[in-house]
Parts: C-alpha cells; sequence; structure tokens
C-alpha cells in the first residue's frame, strides 16, 4: 500500500488513527471533574503536538539516520515562520503559499549553512551548527529588525498591504489565516454529557500535512538514500575508501531537514500569524533533540511520540500551581496537606523542567531506546505471557 510494505502500512494507519481521533483520545476525563486538568484535547495543544511531531521527523531524518547532531535546527524554525508572515503582510491570509515559501527559504537557508557546517563532523560539527543558530538569533532580534521588528516580533497590522486579500475586514480587525476561506480558528465542539470535544480547522491541517511528512520520512527510510545515509552513520570512513564521496548525501539530508523544520515553522506562523527570534534561540534546538532521543532516535514513531510527550509536560504540567494541589489534597489534614504541597511543589507549575529531566534521566538509563523501546518490551511481555498461556493450554497433563 503505498508502497510501503505491510509493517510500515500498520504503523501509518495507527498515526493517522491517533491523529484523526485525538479529539477523543486526549480528552479522557470529564470537564467539570479534577482530573480536567490533564486533559490535552484543546486546539492549541494538539497543533503543538503536531507542529513540533514534524520538527522532530525531520531532525530524526538528519540525526538518526547519519549521526550528524545539529544545534542549530531552531534556526530553520525561525526563518520558516518569519516568511510565512511576511507572505501574509504582502500576498494573501491564504496558508498554502505561506507554507510553500516556509519550505524553500529554510531549505535555501539550510544549504547555505549545511555547506559550511558539513567540512567538519562530530562534536565541531555540532558547534558549528550552534554558531549559525546563535547568529540567526541575534540578527534576528538586533540587526534585521526592519524585516524582523527586533525584539517585538512580526506581525500583521492594518497597514499590510495584501496583494490579494483585504487588509483589515468589514470591522475594522485584521482577516485571520484560512484555507481558501475556511478560517484556521475555526472550531465545531460537540458535548457528550460532561465531555466536551473539540473539533479545528488548523489542528487538522496540520495532522493531515504531519501525516504527509511521515509517510515521505518512511520513504526515505526505507529508500537506498536512506541507506547511504545508514552508511554515514555507521562507518564514513569506510565508505571514503569504497571511492563514494558522502558530504552530498549528508548535505541532501540536512537540507531535508531543515527544510522539515521550516515546514514547522510556517505551520505555527499558520495558526498564530506571529515570528520572534525567540523560536530560534539555542534551547529551541535542544529541545527538537530531546524530544528525538526520549523517543527513540532512529525510529519512525518515536520523535513523533518524544514530541508529543515534551508538549504535555510543558503545558500541562506547568499549569498546575499550589491552589491546584491544594484541592486535590484537600481531604487530608491541614498539616499533612501542606507538607505533601510542600514536597511536590518544586516539580510543577515553573518546576515542571525538573520533572522532565528526571523522566528523561530515567528513559536514557533504562531505556536506550526511548519510548519505542519502551513500547516494544511491553510488546514482547505480552506476547510471551500469551503464548506461555496457550502452551500451557495445548500441553496435556502427566
Amino acid at each position: 500500500m503505498l508502497g510501503l510494505n505491510k509493517k510500515d502500512t500498520s504503523l501509518l494507519v495507527i498515526v493517522a488513527a491517533l491523529v484523526m481521533f485525538a479529539p477523543f483520545i486526549l480528552n479522557p476525563f470529564p470537564s467539570d471533574s479534577g482530573l480536567a486538568q490533564f486533559n490535552a484535547g484543546y486546539p492549541d495543544l494538539m497543533q503543538r503536538f503536531v507542529i513540533f511531531g514534524i520538527f522532530a521527523i525531520g531532525f530524526n531524518i538528519l540525526f538518526g539516520l547519519t549521526g550528524y547532531l545539529s544545534f542549530g535546527h531552531a534556526a530553520f524554525l525561525g526563518v520558516g515562520s518569519y516568511s510565512a508572515v511576511w507572505m501574509f503582510k504582502l500576498l494573501s491570509m491564504n496558508v498554502i503559499p505561506a507554507i510553500a515559501l516556509a519550505i524553500v527559504v529554510s531549505g535555501l537557508f539550510a544549504v547555505l549553512i549545511g555547506f559550511v557546517s558539513l567540512r567538519r563532523s562530530g562534536i565541531y560539527f555540532s558547534i558549528l551548527t550552534l554558531a549559525f543558530a546563535q547568529m540567526s538569533f541575534n540578527l534576528a532580534y538586533s540587526v534585521l529588525t526592519p524585516i524582523t521588528n527586533g525584539e517585538t516580533g512580526l506581525q500583521l497590522t492594518l497597514n499590510d498591504p495584501r496583494i490579494l486579500g483585504e487588509s483589515a475586514t468589514a470591522d475594522g480587525s485584521i482577516p485571520v489565516t484560512s484555507l481558501f476561506g475556511l478560517e484556521m480558528r475555526s472550531t465545531y465542539e460537540m458535548v457528550v454529557g460532561p465531555w466536551a470535544f473539540q473539533f479545528n480547522a488548523g489542528y487538522y491541517l496540520c495532522g493531515i500535512i504531519m501525516l504527509l511528512a511521515f509517510y515521505l520520512s518512511i520513504r526515505i527510510f526505507r529508500s537506498p538514500f536512506g541507506m547511504m545515509l545508514r552508511a554515514i552513520k555507521s562507518n564514513q570512513t569506510r565508505l571514503n575508501y569504497t571511492g563514494l564521496n558522502p558530504r552530498p548525501y549528508a548535505l541532501a539530508a540536512f537540507v531535508i531537514s531543515g527544510m522539515y523544520a521550516g515546514l514547522a515553522g510556517g505551520l505555527m506562523a499558520s495558526m498564530d500569524p506571529l515570528a520572534g527570534a525567540e523560536r530560534m534561540q539555542w534551547t529551541a534546538s535542544g529541545e527538537v533533540v530531546l524530544m528525538t532521543i526520549l523517543g527513540g532516535t532512529g525510529t519512525l514513531i518515536g520523535p513523533v511520540l518524544g514530541a508529543g510527550f515534551i508538549k504535555y509536560f510543558e503545558n500541562i504540567f506547568s499549569k498546575i500551581n499550589d491552589t491546584v494541589l491544594h484541592n486535590w489534597f484537600s481531604f487530608m489534614p491541614d498539616g499533612l496537606e501542606d507538607f505533601v504541597v510542600f514536597l511536590i511543589h518544586p516539580f510543577i507549575g515553573k518546576g515542571w523542567h525538573l520533572t522532565l529531566g528526571i523522566l528523561f534521566m530515567l528513559v536514557v538509563t533504562f531505556l536506550p531506546g526511548g519510548l519505542v523501546e519502551g513500547g516494544q518490551r511491553i510488546s514482547r511481555m505480552v506476547k510471551k505471557k500469551s503464548d506461555d498461556d496457550t502452551n500451557a493450554k495445548t500441553t496435556p497433563a502427566e
């Protein structure tokens, strides 16, 4: 199916099902319950799940296949965002041209950075990409303010000379992003008893694009080009001895990865037409590294799982405060309640990074293959137990 083997087709179908039914899956608790705090089925967060999933999928093509660890991929995310916002300002509010420009510009930028950075390997390559990203951040923050609007960020205004669209709506407000008339912020809410499920147009556009990006990554992984990238990771010196020059293949992987990041940046701007220099900081580059390693480097679905895991913690655990904790433990005696809240306080709210760091440390220590390895271990345990039960039933008693 679609040029994929049975296993890859099953994986693609599973990812498609997760994307399509995410509003149900991410809202397991009733809206009026105390556990509704852990629901994640609202449009903004679901959009972030799939957008950063695209970002991580692209990064995995470079890091997972070639072994080149880039600390500068946030530069392409930022360039994609700026390109998309400029397209909204100058052409129209249709997201297709904006996304297309984001991919093209980030790809060209990746050619420039990759051509220089790939002259070195290992830690030197990583430092070079980090240096380029920080230069890009500083240029966007201070030097290129006529293009980026500096620390304020690039955003839409009523004075934008939009060629194929209106600069202001009938009520005098700024137009919203759309797909041939379908507004990205359009949301339908379905109420089923105490549950409320939201279906957002922008999320499903991002979800469909993520499925296409995921399908393309599968084809790259299974192609002769993907095998060449694995050879680069395995032993680049031996590859040189065969007479093959690995640099063009590594550069192609770098550019493809950068275009994925630009696509993610373009989608971020399409959902919320604002681009700021903070998207190009080194912390954003480090975040995608964590996503890939946490999910499973070199695996197909791992980066998507890692992106969802980190974004869930960032948006859910960071919103839990002392008031929420006191509500949860109000059944305890006052002194014990305060003590429990005191113990948990450093791990929630602004301290969510501490919780994520501990979880990341545990995963790296006990599951070197990331969340995917954890799933594989559970699957093997279930299969072994099932086989043991089957053998016990079929073996005649002595």
